[in-house]
């Protein structure tokens, strides 16, 4: 018995953070992209739930992070079927590279922990758990996330992180700001530094990083957002899935904000 299901509208933003009417063109972007014409990956079976419900069952895991034996059930599936579903649809959801950007865009970088339980790329991080280091870039005038680097062991602060994780080519020819973390990119804005003798920083260096902290606050609140997708607090998946999945939840993030 399927308990879940898209037919009802009341049960997509609960469980996807969207409006019925912006999960109705996500469905519409994964059938263009191939979604439809998947099968279940044996010939002549087809899958047990039509598009918009597989692409519910995704979202929701993603929003939820129930386990395969939980997420299945609500939607009337095994959990082998509900996986299958997950690793099928999961990168059709991700976030489409952008080919054409101004080139006076500033863009906001800043990397976040990831718990993951996948050792082969965690490491014991600040936050005492195995995590990986993604680094999430936005637009700063749209809030808009415009890149992602390839997740990174937890234990490499951002300076680094954001050269081997390959956001910095993305990012490449615009303006980026971030914080003092990333000292030692010269093309990344920082804010100015106190001296080292410890005297003060000059009033307009200091009104002029009180500005930058105002602007790079949104990528913050942007990696707050995109957690409330709760996988990305617990990843329980196999590590070489979370580049699909974070790409995706940075795709399911800015269809929210656009409303």
């Amino acid at each position: 018995m399927q308990v879940i299901t898209s037919a009802r509208p009341e049960w997509i933003f609960p469980f996807t953070g969207l409006q019925p009417a912006q999960f109705r063109r996500l469905v519409r972007l994964v059938a263009e992209r191939g979604g439809d014409a998947i099968a279940d990956g044996r010939p002549g079976r087809q899958w047990p739930l039509d598009l918009p419900d597989r692409v519910l069952l995704v979202a929701a895991y993603w929003r939820t992070n129930l386990t395969m034996r939980q997420i299945g059930p609500l939607f009337g599936v095994s959990h082998s079927a509900a996986h299958r579903v997950i690793d099928t649809l999961g990168p059709l959801l991700a976030l489409a590279p952008v080919r054409r950007r101004p080139v006076d865009q500033i863009a906001i970088v800043d990397g976040t922990l990831i718990p993951i339980r996948d050792h082969r790329l965690a490491a014991p991080s600040k936050n005492y758990r195995y995590s990986t280091n993604l680094q999430v870039a936005i637009d700063a005038s749209t809030r808009l996330v415009i890149a992602l680097g390839d997740p990174q062991p937890g234990n490499r602060n951002d300076t680094i992180v954001y050269r081997t994780s390959g956001i910095d080519q993305k990012l490449a020819g615009r303006p980026v700001m971030a914080d003092g973390a990333y000292r030692g990119n010269p093309d990344v804005i920082i804010p100015y530094r106190k001296p080292r003798d410890g005297s003060p920083l000059p009033a307009w260096k200091q009104e002029l990083n009180d500005q930058h902290r105002t602007v790079r606050a949104q990528v913050e609140h942007a990696l707050a957002r995109m957690k409330t997708w709760k996988i990305l607090r617990d990843y329980r998946r196999a590590a070489s899935t979370l580049t699909d999945t974070a790409s995706a939840i940075a795709h399911l993030h800015n269809i929210a904000l656009t409303g």
